[in-house]
């Protein structure tokens, strides 16, 4: 199973964010857009799993986050990684936050008690709106940069939750399913 770690945003939070990003879209329809149902931040990517590894990984990761408590997801900006005239991954900003980095540490040490791999970048928490495909057109490319600057999406979300996700691919695109919640102790 093909696994990672998220933090998923409310639903009215989705709508809103598939409202705004209209416009994105359709200056850039060539570029592989998320579905606002699999929108998400991702806290750690597990890769391929076999399933009797699905208990310990539930039980770290409840373990890391019930020594939290409340946080708060700043949401606003786009941008894109490298940046926007060599688009590969078109994001949603999540503004720093000290309570985030720290349970996103917590999460990656359980993870890397559990045997994976440490990650070797930092944390740049955001939200994937759009992956640019290979050979994708200048022009578009552009026309998107315009539109950035008449996105206004901002919004604050609580986190009430780390969820524990599958990914399973299918012809139109992965389709994911949260497996487990491992709450925050504020949640519970």
């Amino acid at each position: 199973m093909r696994l990672f770690l998220a933090i998923n945003l409310p639903d009215d939070a989705r709508a809103a964010l598939d409202r705004e990003a209209r416009p994105l879209r359709e200056a850039a329809p060539g570029l592989k857009w998320v579905a606002p149902e699999r929108v998400h931040l991702t806290v750690r990517f597990l890769g391929e799993q076999p399933l009797e590894r699905l208990a310990a990984i539930r039980g770290a990761v409840d373990e890391a986050t019930a020594r939290h408590g409340e946080v708060q997801l700043a949401l606003g900006g786009l941008g894109a990684f490298p940046n926007f005239r060599r688009a590969r991954v078109v994001w949603l900003g999540v503004a720093p936050d000290p309570r985030l980095e720290l349970l996103h540490h917590d999460v990656e040490d359980a993870c890397v008690r559990l045997g994976f791999e440490p990650e070797g970048r930092p944390f740049r928490p955001h939200v994937t709106l759009a992956r640019v495909p290979q050979g994708a057109r200048e022009e578009e490319l552009r026309g998107l940069h315009r539109r950035v600057r008449s996105f206004h999406f901002e919004q604050v979300i609580e986190v009430p939750s780390v969820d524990l996700m599958v990914s399973e691919l299918s012809p139109d695109g992965p389709r994911y399913r949260i497996l487990h919640t491992s709450p925050l102790a504020a949640a519970v």
